[in-house]
């Protein structure tokens, strides 16, 4: 059954692009398009979409807006941000609010469907630029402690980094099932359902 994907894009040559970039693919399914997100939250509840493409700049509501609002009824839907820039603040803003990762819209022809492919297989979309302040807002100090293991603590990092199950399995040389264990741990120290919702957790308490 293919994945079911709602895009937010208020650039009508780039929206129609996303659409049938999509189209050619069996993989996925394209509920709707639209050039604001005003309606994000109806539209959520009535087209039920797996993944949504969200451009950080529009009109009336900004993509980072839109994030923290999706993310108070729903925390698990999975959001990637849109962005001319990489290293813009902005970005990091939207990781924050909750987003699972961004794509930058230069790279949408070759980058698109592994971007959506990695969130659905657990992993966050990010360049090294926005890991690195990620990285950096997890080291500063928090007043609260969840009492992780030193590897819960560097697969937490690396989840961070954007890193899905197989990549943190090949970077720590632990196996597949291992990481799984570890990070439902993790999940039910942070009381989180998602990779989603443990990275934004770590950025917004600045987990060590």
């Amino acid at each position: 059954m293919p994945e079911r994907v709602l895009i937010y894009e208020d650039n009508d040559a780039l929206r129609k692009s996303l659409e049938e970039l999509l189209m050619l693919s069996d993989e996925f399914v394209v509920v709707s398009t639209a050039r604001d997100c005003l309606s994000v939250e109806e539209d959520i509840r009535q087209l039920n979409p797996d993944v949504i493409l969200m451009d950080i700049d529009m009109p009336g509501m900004t993509g980072i807006e839109a994030v923290k609002k999706i993310r108070v009824f729903n925390k698990k839907i999975f959001v990637i941000m849109l962005t001319v820039f990489e290293d813009n603040g902005h970005v990091f803003d939207a990781i924050c609010a909750g987003a699972s990762g961004y794509l930058l819209k230069k790279n949408v022809s070759e980058k698109l469907i592994p971007a959506i492919r990695e969130v659905l297989t657990g992993g966050a979309p990010m360049s090294p630029v926005i890991a690195k302040m990620v990285i950096s807002s997890m080291q500063k100090s928090s007043g609260k402690q969840y009492n992780f293991t030193v590897r819960e603590n560097d697969i937490l990092k690396l989840l961070c980094k954007g890193m899905s199950y197989k990549m943190i399995a090949n970077e720590t040389g632990l196996a597949f099932e291992t990481i799984r264990s570890y990070i439902k741990n993790i999940y039910e120290k942070l009381q989180v359902h998602s990779a989603t919702e443990a990275v934004s957790k770590a950025i917004n308490e600045k987990l060590v």
